[in-house]
């Protein structure tokens, strides 16, 4: 067991230990660093796999082909964090916390070998894992979770040891359909099998339709409303088909785009709080609920929704890199807070962008609030400039008060990113009448006189003084 340390002018100096070595874990450890020399604070950070630091939201662009190396998506190397005195354990992994005793007991994958180290504070960032459905052959070669780098070059291996030209994607979020376009680009014949009845469940029911009709549009096979019952193999074990109640789609190789849980195992075994969503509870420092010297942040914690008031597990790296800069200032000796989301997320499948932020219908209906919606088509530019695009909006407003409760947007070209300033009107408390008198920037590239989110907040106040009327 590791014990106390001493400095080099012989006081006592304390230890972060850190489980995790992506985005909230490093940018704590970083931070942290910036703030208090070795001579104060030592750091030691476990990572169970091959990388530290990376883009997770990049991999499906990787093995899309957009991003030609993977190295492109390291933000910084194992050697780079060693070189600024952070002892990071690389292929370790922690497999238990003892919170009475301040200690962590970690393994090494490559040798077996285990050890227990403590702390005086710690940092849990353990991310997220992908669901995998408990069902026959969901285990087997050529079946794919993808939430890390070691799972995109897995996939790409199997790619490339693959002569069949038959993907099955399980599941239609952010990550089914984003693999959905990765296959595409790979020149895969892509079925996406989707529980739900539309693609996208982030968005309502109505926008994931144009989700839809996209993807059709662009060659992908939509199976919606149908729920996997197994995955069928070959004679060598290798995944041959997905089957569903009511068909079977043959597959060469599966990826799983069902989702992703809080991988809270350790937390949970060591009695640490965890919310509804089985993510770590926090408070506005990112310091665990009733500990003192324990922060987590990144995918295994939940976050405050400012819109709804409710926690939330919501799974970005935006999120990630704030609270590891949070936890990192607190360790550090400076204070900073996480105060909560708005439910923020972009994504795209081949050239039609998809955005939300805020809250869907049930999202607003299951925290007690009555709503108008409005829809809107609009173009991303000047409807005479050329390449002008068309684009739907639809937005949610609260009754009587009009204040703004969510946007979602599909469309083309400069549709996405247009969700940035409903974001912020959700994170202000604005009202759909105060929106409307935003001074956004205009010229006939960029957008119609009145951009399509206000048009939208036009007819929202419409909608909202008829329901008062």
């Amino acid at each position: 067991m590791s014990m106390s340390r001493t400095s080099g002018t012989g006081r006592a100096k304390e230890r972060l230990v850190v489980i995790g070595g992506d985005a909230a874990g490093m940018s704590a450890a970083s931070q942290a660093r910036r703030l208090r020399g070795p001579d104060e604070l030592e750091i030691v950070a476990f990572e169970r796999g091959h990388f530290t630091s990376y883009s997770a939201c990049g991999i499906p662009y990787w093995v899309g082909g957009d991003v030609p190396e993977r190295d492109q998506l390291i933000a910084r190397t194992p050697e780079e964090h060693r070189e600024r005195a952070i002892d990071l354990r690389m292929r370790t992994e922690v497999m238990e916390i003892d919170v009475a005793g301040a200690r962590v007991r970690s393994r090494d994958l490559e040798s077996g070998a285990e050890e227990w180290t403590s702390y005086d504070k710690l940092v849990i960032a353990t991310g997220a894992r992908p669901i995998r459905p408990d069902l026959p052959g969901a285990d087997a070669p050529g079946v794919h979770g993808v939430q890390t780098l070691d799972d995109g070059q897995a996939l790409l291996d199997t790619l490339a040891a693959t002569e069949g030209r038959r993907a099955v994607v399980v599941g239609a979020g952010y990550i089914g359909v984003e693999m959905a376009e990765a296959l595409i680009n790979r020149g895969y014949e892509v079925t996406v099998v989707n529980r739900g009845k539309e693609p996208m469940s982030t968005l309502d029911p109505d926008m994931g339709r144009l989700v839809h009709t996209a993807m059709e549009g662009l060659g992908i096979t939509m199976v919606n409303d149908a729920e996997v019952t197994k995955l069928l193999t070959g004679e060598e074990g290798r995944v041959r088909a997905v089957v569903t109640e009511d068909a079977e789609y043959p597959a060469d190789v599966v990826v799983l785009g069902i989702g992703v849980r809080p991988e809270t195992t350790l937390a949970k075994a060591a009695g640490l709080p965890l919310g509804d969503h089985g993510g770590l509870l926090t408070d506005l420092a990112m310091r665990v609920r009733r500990h003192e010297n324990i922060w987590a942040g990144g995918d295994c914690v939940e976050v405050l929704d400012l819109v709804s008031r409710r926690e939330r597990h919501i799974a970005l790296g935006t999120h990630a890199n704030k609270h590891g800069q949070v936890i990192g200032s607190n360790v550090g000796g400076g204070y900073a807070t996480f105060p909560g989301v708005v439910g923020t997320a972009v994504s795209k499948v081949c050239d039609l962008e998809i955005a939300r932020t805020g809250l869907r219908e049930k999202d607003a209906r299951r925290a007690g609030l009555q709503f108008e919606t409005v829809t809107i088509e609009s173009t991303s530019r000047a409807g005479y400039y050329p390449s002008a695009a068309l684009m739907t909006v639809k937005m949610l407003a609260e009754r009587r008060t009009g204040r703004l409760l969510g946007v979602q947007i599909v469309g083309r070209e400069g549709a996405a990113k247009r969700v940035d300033i409903a974001a912020v009107a959700l994170t202000a408390g604005m009202t759909v009448e105060q929106m409307t008198a935003l001074d956004l920037g205009y010229a006939p590239p960029f957008s119609p006189v009145w951009d399509p989110v206000l048009v939208a907040a036009r007819k929202a106040v419409t909608a909202v003084r008829k329901s008062a009327g």
